[in-house]
């Protein structure tokens, strides 16, 4: 199989939200450290070509020991940027020539499944971007200030978008190119594509892709871990 894929693992944060002085991305849940899984989930894949993984700066050097658990000849260590766009286009700077396609994916999202890898991969073999997400389950209320509901939105339609995300290299690249020429930043790589008009879908993501953000998530990763695609 052609290994033309690259992905770029975004584990620059600070993880303040968690309270925890240490990183959350090197905190352990479902038996290993976070970042971990998800180096090991992409590069169990045999068209994964290399997998950057985006760190604060002073971890590049002197990286965690554990993080060498995995393919080490597929594995760079990036410099991350002021805020996440950047470290994404720092990410994309370092990937071998050779990476056709870019997966992005966010280290705070563990139990990312292989199933949902292949299908933002295949889309974006399609020359299209993809986002893994869900279906807005919720009902949805718009509100002020004061927390005064002002209109019950709508939620045909609605996704909840995710990680991974993938896309044909020319296509983040110029995304990001523009983005930076028009000093434009967005919370996920699908939004500057959109942003330019560049065709992006929406694949189906999991429920156990849970992004931890607060403390709690960490119990409900765990729990979470337990039950498999």
């Amino acid at each position: 199989m052609k290994r033309d894929v690259g992905v770029i693992i975004v584990a620059a944060g600070s993880g303040s939200r968690t309270g925890s002085k240490e990183l959350k991305q090197f905190r352990w849940v479902a038996g290993k450290p976070m970042l971990l899984h998800s180096i090991q989930t992409f590069q169990a894949r045999a068209d994964v070509a290399m997998v950057v993984c985006v760190l604060p700066r002073e971890y590049v050097g002197d990286p965690p020991p554990w993080i060498f658990q995995s393919d080490s000849d597929r594995l760079l260590l990036s410099v991350g940027g002021r805020h996440r766009s950047e470290s994404v286009a720092n990410g994309l700077e370092d990937l071998p020539s050779e990476c056709e396609i870019v997966v992005i994916h966010d280290a705070a999202r563990p139990l990312v499944s292989s199933e949902t890898i292949a299908r933002v991969i295949e889309e974006a073999r399609k020359g299209n971007g993809a986002v893994a997400g869900l279906p807005v389950a919720d009902t949805l209320k718009r509100v002020d200030s004061n927390g005064k509901i002002l209109v019950t939105v709508d939620r045909f339609g609605l996704w909840r978008a995710q990680t991974p995300q993938a896309f044909p290299r020319k296509v983040i690249e110029r995304a990001h190119r523009e983005a930076r020429e028009a000093d434009r930043i967005a919370t996920d790589d699908s939004a500057l594509c959109e942003q330019i008009g560049l065709p992006v879908v929406v694949v189906r993501g999991s429920e156990r892709a849970l992004k931890i953000t607060e403390e709690t998530d960490f119990s409900l990763a765990e729990a979470l871990s337990i039950f498999r695609e």
